[in-house]
């Protein structure tokens, strides 16, 4: 009855859908269906797991036109690899580590008259080209490879100094020896923690000048001396001097080059190449990628004298500005809001690098409350959209699976200061300067075959080393 409710030959229309439920499924979508197991042995049907997504890339910098491009080493290379500069550049990380990227065809080079810049990746109109390891470097010739060459293994245990004492102890004694990085018969180079203070006094018994004195004397009447110095959230390569006539020279080289000269043609060129270079993560990214920052600093008392803050000096000069001179780079895109910059400082001052990130490219340091609170309290309450390289799809920053301790990274309520002082070139002084004290121009006669460079690359902090490995990490 209910065929013939819609006229002869047509069904009506309970009858349509009726019908219509008897309709085929839709064909299937062309994607593969692969099997999966989970944790409960049950077998289901899914789609496969997307593939690895790209790095974020790192650039390193641009390769130097002379005569020596890889100091430190005994002999002058006549010419330098992809490869080699990069395993130069990360010393501090496996060689197996590096040449697997370019196994992988994971290394980039720019094309000539073209500048990568992160509008040029987010749009996909960079100009980069996959190289080899055998691929011969040029003057100014620029390298840009993933972040993950330089990740490192995550530390679940923080490497704190133990309780301080007056004298120190065994445990204090072995933590130090641990930290030493470098020991020849005039220097000491070690790679300091942060938190821990550079400069002892009455009630602060664990700085490093203390413990240095007596837990690395090695034998020596007097204990090394400081030749330099770090702020105490600072971490880093750090140098002391073993000898009286070792720690006075550098001491010179550190404060101007011109005090450390000599009649020594092959001395003052070994001080000529001596730098220091830090990274540094900040908030923001410098409206310039690379350039030189030159702004004098002061210092004004606060609290009836009994503090002290360091700002930028007053273009007329009558506050006592001191002269301050560094050199930045931008390492690579901005992520969560932040950017890793390289800075390499040309003076010596107190706080020179936190306050020229700080006040003279308007992105303090992650961790710097003194000279950024108020720009860590915007940065907290508003998230920054972050685009993945190569496709410009959006992502957020994803938790490390297995990662328990994040104190102190970027992850953290109240991130620790990141500030590094990662590499570090300075003359040999040790071929110059005999263990009597005696000082040689040419360099000592049994030290003909050392060199007159020594080059230092510390690696990052814990809560810096986790920052890294999780803003090269994403989830989109």
């Amino acid at each position: 009855m209910m065929l013939r409710s819609g006229g002869r030959g047509r069904p009506g229309p309970a009858a349509l859908r009726w019908l219509s439920r008897l309709a085929p499924p839709a064909p299937a979508p062309a994607e593969p269906v692969v099997v999966r197991v989970d944790s409960s042995n049950v077998a289901r049907l899914g789609a496969p797991k997307p593939g690895l997504r790209p790095r974020q890339l790192l650039s390193l910098p641009p390769f130097p036109a002379g005569a020596d491009p890889l100091p430190g080493r005994k002999v002058a290379p006549r010419r330098v690899t992809a490869v080699s500069w990069v395993k130069h550049y990360f010393a501090d990380v496996p060689q197996e580590a590096v040449q697997a990227h370019f196994n992988r065809r994971m290394v980039f080079s720019e094309c000539s008259e073209h500048e990568v810049s992160d509008e040029s990746i987010r749009t996909q109109k960079h100009h980069l080209k996959k190289i080899k390891h055998n691929d011969v470097m040029e003057p100014g010739m620029r390298i840009h490879l993933p972040v993950s060459v330089a990740e490192g293994e995550i530390k679940r245990r923080y490497e704190t100094i133990p309780t301080a004492t007056l004298h120190p102890n065994k445990d204090e004694i072995e933590y130090l020896k641990r930290l030493v990085i470098h020991r020849d018969s005039a220097i000491l180079v070690l790679n300091k923690p942060p938190k821990v203070p550079m400069k002892g006094h009455l009630p602060v018994h664990n700085s490093m000048d203390v413990l240095a004195a007596a837990a690395l004397s090695y034998g020596n009447e007097e204990g090394p001396k400081l030749v330099h110095r770090l702020d105490r959230e600072s971490s880093g390569l750090i140098l002391m001097g073993r000898t009286k006539e070792s720690f006075t020279r550098l001491h010179w080289l550190f404060t101007s080059i011109n005090l450390a000269r000599t009649t020594s043609q092959t001395w003052n060129k070994a001080c000529e190449a001596y730098m220091q270079k830090y990274w540094a993560l900040v908030i923001g990214t410098p409206k310039e990628r690379e350039g030189v920052i030159s702004a004098p600093i002061s210092k004004v008392l606060l609290d009836d004298g009994k503090a002290e803050r360091v700002i930028l000096a007053h273009p007329s000069g009558i506050d006592g500005a001191q002269e301050a001179i560094t050199e930045y780079r931008v390492m690579g895109p901005t992520i969560n809001g932040c950017s890793w910059i390289e800075l390499r400082p040309l003076t010596g001052r107190k706080h020179q690098l936190r306050v020229h990130c700080a006040e003279a490219l308007g992105t303090p340091i992650v961790g710097d409350y003194r000279y950024g609170w108020f720009v860590h309290q915007r940065w907290k309450q508003n998230p920054h959209p972050d685009f993945e390289p190569f496709t410009g799809e959006p992502y957020k920053l994803r938790r490390p699976e297995g990662l328990e301790v994040q104190k102190g990274s970027v992850l953290s309520k109240v991130p620790l200061l990141h500030l590094h002082c990662r590499e570090m070139v300075i003359p040999n002084i040790a071929k110059f300067l005999s263990s009597a004290g005696e000082w040689h121009d040419h360099g000592a006669p049994w030290a003909k075959e050392k060199p007159c460079l020594l080059r230092f690359i510390a690696p990052m902090s814990p809560h810096m080393k986790i920052s890294w490995n999780v803003m090269s990490s994403y989830l989109v």
